[in-house]
């Protein structure tokens, strides 16, 4: 059902995780356009056309230089766009990666972020054997916080974010430590 255009990386039970390309602007916008969806991200209260752009292009990139990316995510009976998730390089000589979520806002609440994670997590360990994840969150997003702990994630310590200026909890996940 996916479009053939799409290389797919990873696959649940309900979701297809897909590389982001230059013809994603429309689903870029649908996600990092949304100033509900990127409050949690964002220190402005909405990215402008070229921020989203320029978000885009840099994950295009991460994947073509890291071999990873906060990947864009569909559900997969019906090809609907739901947001991404995925990883970025945070300390990749000592096989340290971040992993990140985020979804449209017609898709909270329906576990969609947790399944995603459980899935990046697993891929993370057991493909590209990654050491450690790190992960962090808006201090007031109270549900990224449960995913995290539910995948075995443990509070280090607070960290400024650079993109909103808060004080953010910071986690870490050791390869050893996984819930699954």
């Amino acid at each position: 059902m996916m479009n053939n255009r799409r290389t797919i990386v990873l696959e649940t039970d309900r979701l297809v995780f897909t590389t982001w390309d230059e013809g994603d602007r429309a689903l870029a916008f649908a996600l990092w356009g949304d100033h509900e969806v990127t409050k949690w991200t964002s220190g402005s209260e909405v990215l402008s056309e070229e921020e989203v752009e320029a978000r885009l292009t840099q994950e295009i990139e991460r994947e073509k230089q890291e071999g990873v990316q906060y990947w864009a995510i569909f559900q997969k009976n019906s090809d609907v766009f739901i947001g991404c998730c995925g990883l970025c390089p945070y300390n990749p000589e000592e096989k340290i990666y971040e992993l990140g979520f985020l979804l449209t806002r017609d898709h909270w609440g329906q576990g969609y972020a947790q399944e995603a994670a459980l899935a990046v997590v697993s891929y993370a360990f057991d493909k590209l054997e990654v050491d450690t994840l790190v992960a962090e969150h808006h201090p007031d997003n109270e549900a990224a916080y449960h995913i995290l702990i539910k995948l075995g994630f443990e509070q280090m310590d607070e960290r400024r974010d650079e993109a909103t200026g808060n004080m953010q909890p910071f986690y870490r996940l050791k390869r050893n430590n996984t819930a699954r």
